[in-house]
């Protein structure tokens, strides 16, 4: 008996150690603490909370793209989100996330839900991959749409399933798209992650569920 409770004491440890190791530091600074902004934000979302959705919008993403060990994923040790005064909602790049104070004063919602699918969509641009370049940008924000509808945060403002001009339109329109790929094949779109580590095609949509992507999305819009 004292040898199990030895051998789980160390298993735990063991456990412990590797989550340390393999653990993402999640930094948040409000660059605009004096603007309205800023102030909201640190009022009605702050950054307590905002790491803890990095954290959970992190794991979500891990598990969205089947990506159950870290060689399946990126490499990065740390992800930082600053809270800034300037115009538009939020882009990400090289480990960096920038939201915008102005759009948080502005917002006339539920704003700490917002910033959550906010953050869940810049999150995914931070793990997704990108084909090296290669893949359209409207699938990439397609895809980041897509894991911010899976996680139950796409705003009453989004189009229904069915709109749009474009399979490649991106951000709602593309998302819903994707979720009506997904449905045909389950893990579609981790799939379909999984093969743009080093470059894109629209091949793989034939590969993946056997037909052209732009037959696929005349079927999903008479659908």
């Amino acid at each position: 008996m004292a040898n199990l409770v030895v051998f789980l004491f160390s298993s735990l440890a063991i456990l412990s150690a590797m989550r340390g190791i393999l653990a993402v530091d999640y930094t948040v600074t409000n660059t605009a603490a004096s603007t309205s902004g800023g102030a909201r934000f640190d009022s009605d979302i702050g950054s307590p909370y905002t790491q803890q959705t990095m954290d959970a919008s992190t794991e979500f993403i891990w598990r969205t793209f089947q990506q159950d060990t870290p060689a399946d994923r990126k490499t990065l040790q740390s992800v930082s989100l600053f809270i800034d005064d300037m115009d538009g909602v939020a882009y990400a790049s090289n480990g960096q996330i920038h939201v915008s104070a102005r759009y948080i004063q502005s917002y006339s919602g539920d704003v700490r839900r917002e910033i959550t699918g906010v953050i869940y969509h810049e999150m995914t641009h931070i793990w997704q991959w990108n084909g090296n370049g290669q893949t359209p940008g409207g699938l990439i924000e397609g895809i980041a749409d897509f894991v911010r509808l899976k996680a139950g945060y796409a705003p009453s403002h989004w189009v229904s399933p069915g709109q749009g001009d474009r399979w490649d339109q991106g951000y709602d329109v593309t998302a819903r798209f994707l979720e009506y790929c997904d449905g045909l094949r389950s893990g579609f779109v981790a799939e379909l992650n999984k093969k743009m580590i080093s470059g894109y095609s629209d091949n793989y949509f034939v590969e993946l569920l056997g037909k052209p992507v732009d037959q696929l999305w005349t079927e999903y819009k008479a659908r």
